[in-house]
């Protein structure tokens, strides 16, 4: 298949992540950052997201105001992808973005995703992400694939996407929104509770 062209400005940076539920247990799949992008794919003007190694953010170091292009692939099953294209090759990055903000919403270069995976995060609203934490690499939407008998697990799963936030405790945007709920055999169902989020983020002070 071709490659896609594109290019835009970028409108933020943040983790790409796969989250694997199964009833109360869950994994995550670092899958590098998703840059999202206002600006024109194959003669489309639109906003999209592109999906980028940890490799190619580490050469670049993306954020928000950047103008790149480049070439890209669809992905190939958008249920498993927070993104809507990846492979990306031939990156240019055209023009810089303006000073970051001392935040919130923060738009400093992300740092590496072990920091994100030792940070810990907490649910947040998918309402306070689209107003308030859309552009902020403290936030990540992703793609969740849950294992509805782990028995048996490819006989049923069932895919959405969640919103979390890695950000500082005290951060005045947050808003954690109503409790996950996991579907589980028997028609059984999980609630993650506030209890989850507390012990996820524990090892940091409020500032963190």
């Amino acid at each position: 298949m071709d490659k896609l062209s594109f290019s835009g400005t970028i409108t933020s940076v943040q983790p790409r992540i796969r989250l694997t539920r199964s009833f109360d247990e869950s994994t995550h799949a670092y899958l590098g950052y998703v840059v999202r992008l206002s600006g024109v794919i194959e003669a489309e003007e639109r906003v999209f997201a592109i999906g980028i190694g940890k490799a190619s953010q580490l050469t670049w170091s993306l954020r928000v105001g950047d103008v790149i292009s480049g070439l890209c692939l669809p992905v190939p099953d958008p249920d498993l992808d927070p993104v809507e294209y990846y492979k990306v090759s031939k990156l240019y990055r055209e023009g810089e973005g303006a000073a970051a903000s001392s935040g919130p919403p923060w738009h400093s270069v992300c740092p590496p995703l072990e920091v994100y995976r030792a940070r810990g995060h907490r649910r947040l609203s998918a309402v306070t992400y689209e107003k308030s934490c859309i552009s902020c690499m403290w936030a990540a939407r992703m793609a969740v694939e849950i294992i509805i008998d782990n028995w048996n697990p490819r006989s049923r799963m069932k895919y959405r996407s969640e919103t979390f936030c890695y950000g500082p405790l005290s951060c005045p945007l947050y808003k954690a929104g109503p409790t996950r709920k996991v579907e589980g055999r028997s028609k059984m169902v999980y609630e993650e509770e506030d209890w989850v989020d507390e012990m996820n983020t524990s090892h940091r002070a409020d500032d963190e």
